[in-house]
């Protein structure tokens, strides 16, 4: 268990916001790189956060209620969105494995 700097799990201000606001209980990242563990914790403008899981998965099993914890509203919203931010390198397949991180705040 360790703080971790929140510029390297959370890629950009609008989801840093989001996540302090609690409209971004989790975030998915591709399974090359981990940027946390279960028990580590992150702050934003004070507000401190612990990592309570970190799950490998693929990209098939995302589910509705995944898309609604990253931020949007149904999992068709999502992949439109993550197609949408990394344009001309990222193109949804279900078997691209990944890693989800969840988290809460403590503080």
């Amino acid at each position: 268990m360790s703080n971790i700097d929140a510029d390297d799990l959370l890629p950009n201000n609008r989801v840093k916001r989001a996540v302090r606001n609690g409209k971004i209980t989790q975030l998915t990242r591709g399974a090359s790189n981990r940027y946390a563990t279960e028990g580590d914790e992150f702050s934003i403008d004070g507000k401190s956060f612990t990592i309570t899981s970190v799950t490998p998965r693929t990209l098939g099993d995302f589910t509705d209620e995944d898309a609604r914890r990253e931020g949007s509203e149904s999992l068709a919203a999502y992949k439109e969105r993550m197609e949408r931010v990394h344009p001309g390198d990222f193109e949804w397949d279900d078997t691209d494995e990944v890693l989800t991180y969840r988290f809460e705040p403590t503080s």
